[in-house]
């Protein structure tokens, strides 16, 4: 089957590869602008591109997809498919339709829940136990068509959005090459969202500060969800600390939310609920992260301080 395949970042990296490794035809492969990284602000490609060019797959880089160039890329790729996995550009009807089976895209949930662009850190910040990947054939509303195929896992009790990235990145290749099989089979029943969804919508900094009036597993969540971008805050002494690694426990205290209550190897603070939560891993302002117990050595925090 010939393959265009439009994706970006990490997350659909591992996708690419199944297909090439599945012994597919990709012809094409669409991905955004590079852009500048680092202190020079230099131009880096998308990790899909540099996958691409690795295999010596055409890459293409429009900057909008509404003005008839891609459209015109596809009719000289003449795909029998199109594969969209977190390529981050809505696509219009015409570019959607035109391969012979249309377009089917990979999502990081198990619709209806959490459509839109930041469905596994929303899955973590709302303490879900469980999410998953779900295929389904792309129409011009947002992550709202029909549902294909889905595969679940489990979310454990410390497991950030990181790592639950990972994890579904390889879940979605699996999801991604079985709905190929099926539309090779024919096998496919395609199944209607309902209408009714919670939307996840981009992350923004405005959800970093922690507020230590909230529960102790509200305040874990967040620290989960956000973690490695953009990073849960607090503020001690005046200076901003991004706080990557909490752990949760039932430890009771009668002290104000935003009181340590113990310092060691963590440093454990009063939440609003009651209970405490453990700062286990820090990154001050300008510097690398590092451990609470190494972040303590520099900066002497004692029982009954305040974080703000």
């Amino acid at each position: 089957m010939r393959i265009v395949f439009m994706g970006t970042p990490d997350f659909a990296v591992p996708c690419l590869q199944r297909l090439l490794k599945d012994g597919e035809e990709v012809v094409g492969v669409f991905t955004q602008p590079d852009k500048p990284k680092g202190r020079g602000y230099e131009l880096t490609p998308p990790p899909v591109k540099a996958e691409a060019v690795l295999h010596g797959i055409p890459v293409f880089q429009p900057n909008t997809m509404r003005d008839g160039e891609a459209l015109e890329i596809l009719k000289t790729l003449q795909p029998d498919l199109t594969v969209v996995v977190a390529y981050g550009k809505i696509l219009p009807e015409e570019v959607l339709d035109f391969p012979k089976y249309g377009s089917v895209n990979i999502h990081a949930s198990l619709l209806p829940r959490y459509r839109g662009a930041a469905p596994i850190q929303w899955c973590i910040l709302n303490g879900e136990t469980q999410t998953g990947v779900t295929s389904m054939q792309m129409n011009a509303g947002l992550d709202t068509g029909d549902m294909l195929l889905s595969k679940r896992i489990a979310v454990s009790p410390d497991m950030t959005a990181g790592e639950l990235h990972d994890a579904l990145s390889v879940l979605g290749a699996e999801v991604m090459s079985e709905t190929i099989q099926a539309i090779y089979a024919g096998g496919l029943q395609p199944v209607p969202q309902p209408a009714e969804s919670n939307y996840a919508p981009m992350l923004s900094k405005a959800l970093c500060p922690i507020d230590f009036q909230k529960s102790a597993q509200e305040i874990h969540n967040q620290v989960r969800g956000l973690c490695p971008w953009p990073s849960a805050t607090a503020v001690f002494g005046g200076k901003r600390l991004k706080i990557h690694k909490t752990l949760y426990t039932e430890q009771q205290t009668n002290a104000l939310p935003g009181t340590v209550v113990a310092v060691g190897d963590t440093i454990a603070v009063a939440c609003g609920d009651g209970k405490t939560i453990e700062i286990a891993e820090v990154q001050p302002e300008g510097k690398k992260r590092m451990s609470a117990k190494a972040f303590l050595v520099g900066h002497p925090i004692k029982t009954g301080d305040t974080f703000q």
